[in-house]
């Protein structure tokens, strides 16, 4: 819980478990994803084992490409209880970005199938089973099959789905003798696209849970597999005697596609030289190097303004993005006049270039300077033109308790009890306790504020309820004492 939520009391440690759940997710929507592992992993080690510690940890680990350990937390935060959503999501999204997208659907599946009203479950499903038709692909010299029966599956339908993946890689020309290229080198040039998908069924056959399975008609999927995998390396020796050229202008192609993603139009130079240079400014600021981040920020700033629409067409697009960094150093370094000015260039830039994305990071990033200042009427004007702009149900949780809270410091009680009920209804959306108990406290305040013990009581007791289910001790502590309180009031 933070301060602002009325949990402390004066007493209590900062270092509690719940204040560094809070600052975690405090600092990963602040896009700080370094800090927020620290935070997260102190908390750990007062709560070893929380599953909910694991997750938010996962989330920072896979926005800093650190997909391994992602996944390593994601696992643990399953330990316990394997039908924890949060957890399947984030090892869904894991293997995703590890470009495992067959595992991938599985996890997606099995958490839409617990949740089924969160958008996210149904746009992970969406998004693997593109990756996966366009990591197969369809060569003139390959027919793709479906065999096999798959109804011992019936029960478990999400596995259809990896299976029936697996088997579309299945190939004709089953009696050639194999010939395994001298080098990982040459297999890679030689599959192109389809070498990830050799090594996806390699790493399948490790899992000793799955090759055990066996079909209705007695088939081993381990023998399912390995099949699929001979049939790859055939594949691999008629490339490499017909069309050797052809596999690797495929790869070419593949490789300029990845490239023209990072940096449209532009010199792979400039993206590599762009791409780097944004790193090196987020890593300074994460380790607590506002200045050192504020110094790169400026000289890249400097050099992109020296090129031409011509070298990088998204010119403004990536000069806001510095302006948003050197606006972010500026914060830490107290300097919040100077990064109200520089997250307002921010904002005129992608509203010039029609990029909402930008528009809700600056709008975000301005409300934060106001609310710091305690100018709160300011930071609500910036927040609420943020809402359209929000897409995820955590992101308007949190956007409307600020908001919330904001209104309750100018006194504003219904305003602040409108978002709050709002903020609880994202929060319910995705079943996320943490922020139930923040969203249902600000409820509470409000209805006491505006004389409505009953209400206030009826939202302080879900409050208290989430934070039991967290084993949240202070927090439990801090809403029960709100709670007689608000008690006191009632008719006797």
């Amino acid at each position: 819980m933070s301060d602002q939520d009325g949990y402390d009391e004066g007493q209590k440690p900062k270092s509690t478990f719940s204040t560094l759940m809070a600052d975690g997710d405090w600092l990963y929507l602040k896009g700080e994803y370094k800090k927020a592992i620290d935070s997260f992993t102190k908390a750990l080690t007062l709560k070893p084992g929380d599953k909910y510690g694991f997750v938010g940890r996962a989330k920072c680990f896979l926005k800093m490409g650190q997909s391994v350990n992602a996944l390593k937390d994601a696992e643990a935060s399953l330990r316990e209880d394997n039908t924890f959503f949060e957890g399947l999501y984030q090892k869904a999204e894991a293997l995703y970005y590890m470009g495992e997208f067959e595992f991938a659907l599985v996890f997606y599946h099995r958490a839409q199938k617990l949740r089924p009203q969160i958008q996210e479950f149904r746009l992970g499903i969406q998004k693997a089973q593109e990756a996966i038709e366009n990591a197969i692909g369809s060569p003139s010299s390959v027919k793709l099959e479906i065999k096999g029966d798959l109804s011992f599956l019936q029960k478990d339908e999400e596995m259809v789905q990896a299976i029936t993946s697996i088997q579309h890689l299945t190939m004709e020309d089953r009696g050639r003798t194999k010939k395994i290229p001298k080098s990982e080198t040459t297999t890679k040039q030689l599959l192109g696209e389809f070498y990830n998908d050799k090594k996806y069924l390699e790493n399948l056959l490790k899992d000793e849970d799955l090759v055990k399975g066996m079909t209705k008609s007695g088939e081993r999927l381990q023998d399912v597999i390995q099949s699929c995998l001979t049939d790859l390396d055939n594949c691999t020796e008629f490339w490499n005697q017909e069309k050797p050229i052809c596999s690797h202008e495929r790869r070419h192609k593949l490789t300029q596609q990845k490239r023209s993603k990072l940096c449209p139009k532009a010199p792979s130079e400039l993206a590599q030289f762009l791409l780097k240079s944004l790193d090196d400014i987020d890593a300074e600021l994460t380790s607590g190097n506002a200045e050192g981040s504020l110094m790169k920020a400026k000289e890249v700033m400097k050099i992109v303004q020296g090129w031409s629409e011509k070298d990088v067409p998204n010119k403004k697009a990536v000069l806001g993005n510095l302006h948003s960094c050197i606006g972010n150093a500026l914060i830490d370094l107290g300097d919040m006049e100077k990064a109200i000015d520089h997250h307002q260039k921010d904002l005129e830039l992608a509203k010039q270039c029609k990029l909402p994305e930008a528009m809700s990071r600056a709008l975000d990033n301005i409300g934060r300077v106001y609310a710091r200042l305690g100018q709160f009427t300011q930071a609500i004007e910036f927040w609420e033109k943020k809402i359209p702009l929000v897409r995820g149900s955590l992101e308007k949780t949190w956007l409307f308790h600020e908001i919330g809270r904001c209104y309750l410091e100018l006194d504003r009680h219904k305003e602040a009890r409108d978002y709050g009920v709002r903020s609880v209804a994202a929060a319910d959306e995705i079943a996320d306790e943490k922020w139930q108990i923040n969203a249902n406290v600000l409820v509470a305040q409000s209805e006491m504020k505006l004389g409505n013990f009953e209400s206030s009581v009826a939202s302080f007791e879900r409050a208290l309820a989430h934070a039991r289910r967290q084993e949240d001790d202070s927090a439990m502590n801090a809403i029960q004492k709100a709670l007689d309180e608000a008690k006191q009031h009632l008719p006797q």
